[in-house]
């Protein structure tokens, strides 16, 4: 996947070989080929656009097309090793749905979101007035998909109250076309991040309880 992006890179690093996968959102294929390609995963998707699907199939990838607002309920609990949601969280209605049915689908979700809490676009609002726009976030307020702004640590403070296991969390700039944050105060200096994530299992006590 030559010239790929620093998020997809991200994500083929994260998921092991030969696994099963599910890509939620998955666009024109380009990640979900590059699994299958690189890592040899047996690899499906879901994309509502036909443009997108076409892309897919012309990819020669299984893919569906669906809302995952509406739910992977056709899906029995663990029949992936890993679901794939890829900057689509803030531009799906039922956010909380989407990510529970990621966690009752597969054993392990990768998430990569932008952050809405960037310096950069908090600079850009103070100083112009004007929603801002970055590389991950390139629309304009009258046309943009995204409707639930979130951060970094707006996303961490979710996964605590929701007893899901953040495995590793990978902070991501566009600078240098495309690099790994390393450092303190991610929810001011990654531009994105991506989640490796797992549903967390009661305690004995609670189970008893």
């Amino acid at each position: 996947m030559q010239g790929t992006r620093i998020d997809y890179s991200v994500i083929l690093g994260l998921i092991p070989a030969g696994k099963k996968v599910l890509d939620l959102g998955c666009g024109d294929g380009t990640l979900l080929a590059g699994l299958v390609q690189t890592k040899g995963v047996i690899g499906r998707g879901i994309e509502i656009s036909e443009e997108g699907v076409r892309a897919c199939i012309a990819k020669g990838l299984t893919v569906l097309q669906g809302d995952i607002d509406e739910g992977l309920r056709d899906y029995p609990d663990r029949s992936f090793d890993y679901i794939i949601l890829n900057q689509t969280l803030q531009a799906v209605k039922k956010p909380d749905v989407v990510l529970s049915e990621m966690l009752r689908v597969g054993e392990k979700a990768v998430v990569g979101l932008p952050n809405f809490a960037f310096w950069r676009m908090r600079l850009y609002l103070l100083f112009n007035g004007r929603m801002p726009k970055t590389d991950f976030l390139p629309y304009d307020w009258y046309d943009t998909p995204n409707i639930h702004f979130c951060s970094i640590l707006d996303f961490e403070e979710y996964c605590g109250r929701k007893s899901i296991t953040v495995e590793k969390r990978v902070c991501l700039s566009t600078d240098r076309g495309g690099r790994v944050l390393k450092g303190a105060r991610p929810n001011l200096f990654a531009e994105s991040a991506v989640y490796l994530l797992s549903r967390r299992m009661p305690a004995a006590s609670e189970r008893a309880g």
